[in-house]
């Protein structure tokens, strides 16, 4: 199997309809591939189960960055790994991406390469998604000290030392402005490179609430207030 030192992070919430396949299409490349089922309702366990990727269970839904948190604790068990990456479980990640992100990392001179649809494209995104993304950047960027150009996308790949200092502790989707908060807090070298992003009906169905985004900002800026 080709790339054995790179595990793949699926957080999985209701995913039925399309893990699996996602799932296939990552192992063409990639052996290591782990799927935090963060208690779906639906069946996506049974849908994981017909893959050869790792399973692990929440029994409740804790949240998408406790699933990550979950995962790349998993991740790191595994001895081989050099490199993690994050993928959603939707389908709007291209695999080949990863590759391209995969190249950048291999060459040691950055800590985590972020994801940016803004610096690449994005299919079917709409007005009010791009808005809120765009305001949600500029909220990070001011909070974090960090220029970036996408602060919410969930495509990254980072070294295991990354990894081991991350430390989730925002369990929803807050833990995206924290992914930031730390590499700002322990001086991470990082670089952002063009992905795309492709919304399919089904992922826009599937997509957060525009309340989430005031929900998220709140969060960050307790988070803040209490120095956490």
């Amino acid at each position: 199997m080709i790339n054995k030192d790179v595990a793949i992070v699926i957080p999985v919430y209701n995913e039925a309809k399309v893990i699996k396949g996602v799932i296939e299409s990552v192992m063409h490349e990639y052996g290591s591939v782990i799927c935090v089922n963060d208690g779906s309702i639906d069946s996506s366990s049974e849908e994981i189960r017909k893959t050869k990727a790792f399973l692990i269970e929440h029994p409740i839904n804790m949240g998408q960055g406790a699933a990550l948190q979950t995962g790349i604790e998993f991740a790191l068990m595994l001895k081989n790994i050099k490199y993690i990456v994050t993928f959603d479980a939707d389908g709007q990640h291209r695999i080949e991406d990863v590759t391209s992100m995969l190249d950048v990392i291999r060459s040691g001179n950055v800590d985590i390469v972020l994801g940016s649809r803004f610096l690449g494209k994005s299919t079917n995104m709409s007005t009010l998604k791009k808005g809120l993304l765009k305001a949600a950047v500029i909220f990070t960027n001011a909070t974090s000290g960090l220029t970036l150009t996408d602060t919410h996308n969930g495509l990254r790949v980072m070294t295991r030392r990354t990894a081991e200092l991350l430390d989730l502790k925002m369990s929803d989707y807050t833990h995206a402005s924290e992914i930031i908060e730390r590499i700002s807090q322990k001086n991470l070298r990082f670089i952002e490179i063009p992905v795309t992003i492709d919304y399919t009906e089904y992922s826009i169905a599937k997509g957060q609430s525009p309340l989430n985004a005031i929900n998220i900002a709140f969060d960050m800026l307790m988070q803040r207030i209490s120095g956490r």
